[in-house]
């Protein structure tokens, strides 16, 4: 019975994902500011939106790797393309970023969410400091850029993309302050879908959930860059991710040495 009903769930999410409608030119035009775009899937996602023609506002922290993504860009085809470098760990950093696109692209069409921030150097990773630090850029920025921007998005019907993680969905060991500001993305999120829904805002929020340790970059940012174009509800990439996160109550405390497993940390590591 159960592989029958793995075998169903994933044809089902097999179809789901497969029949998309997706159509690429869309995007031509389209204006977009993506941060957490120097690196990683934010930089692979910059290089699809130039390969498809839309206009980029692009930011991150370092200047000199934003540079060079911004080079790249205008290589692939991008018809305008600007950065500006700004630290998410600053509370006055997402109005400042935010108000850039508007007045450099004149509007928004998307806002990507994809940065992120790990734990510091010399912070204890279950200290109060560390939480409210990763809490400020992984999830506090993300409310205070959507909200700066929801205004020019409403008037374009336009959408909003945020990249999370598996550790949004499903708690894991070791990870406690990131796991819960993604947590709290899908939470906040979630419930921003439900208030547009019954206000008949038309802007789409799409969440994308991966495992950085299973998704390569450029698929990884085509499905996100895909379920923002169809204004889906939900990118899992890999796929099987929805499995995970849909099976999460039949498991809600994993014994100890899968834990271990999982993490390659061995029992008197552990201790």
């Amino acid at each position: 019975m159960k592989v029958l009903l793995f075998t169903g769930l994933g044809a089902l999410l097999f179809a789901y994902y497969w029949d998309d409608n997706f159509d690429p030119t869309r995007l031509r035009g389209a204006r977009v500011l993506l941060t957490g775009a120097s690196a990683g899937v934010g930089e692979e996602l910059a290089y699809h939106y130039a390969r498809l023609g839309s206009h980029l506002v692009l930011t991150a922290p370092t200047e000199a790797l934003l540079q060079k993504v911004v080079g790249n860009c205008r290589k692939l085809g991008a018809p305008k393309v600007f950065y500006i470098a700004a630290d998410m760990a600053s509370s006055e950093a997402p109005e400042h970023v935010v108000q850039f696109a508007l007045d450099k692209l004149g509007g928004l069409d998307y806002l990507v969410l994809n940065h992120m921030g790990s734990t510091p150097a010399g912070m204890r990773v279950r200290s109060a400091q560390t939480t409210r630090w990763l809490m400020q850029v992984n999830f506090l920025s993300y409310v205070q850029l959507t909200s700066r921007a929801l205004p020019s998005l409403t008037d374009s019907k336009g959408s909003l993309v945020v990249v999370s993680s598996l550790l949004g969905r499903v708690p894991a060991s070791f990870s406690i302050p990131y796991s819960a500001a993604k947590f709290a993305l899908d939470g906040f999120f979630g419930s921003l879908r439900r208030e547009l829904d019954v206000q008949d805002v038309n802007v789409a929020v799409t969440l994308g959930v991966s495992r950085a340790r299973t998704a390569p970059g450029p698929q990884a940012a085509l499905a996100v860059i895909r379920g923002g174009a169809t204004r889906a509800s939900g990118v899992f990439y890999p796929w099987r991710l929805h499995l995970l996160c849909l099976l999460r109550g039949w498991l809600p405390r994993p014994p100890a040495w899968f834990v271990r497993q999982d993490l390659n940390v061995s029992a008197a590591a552990a201790a």
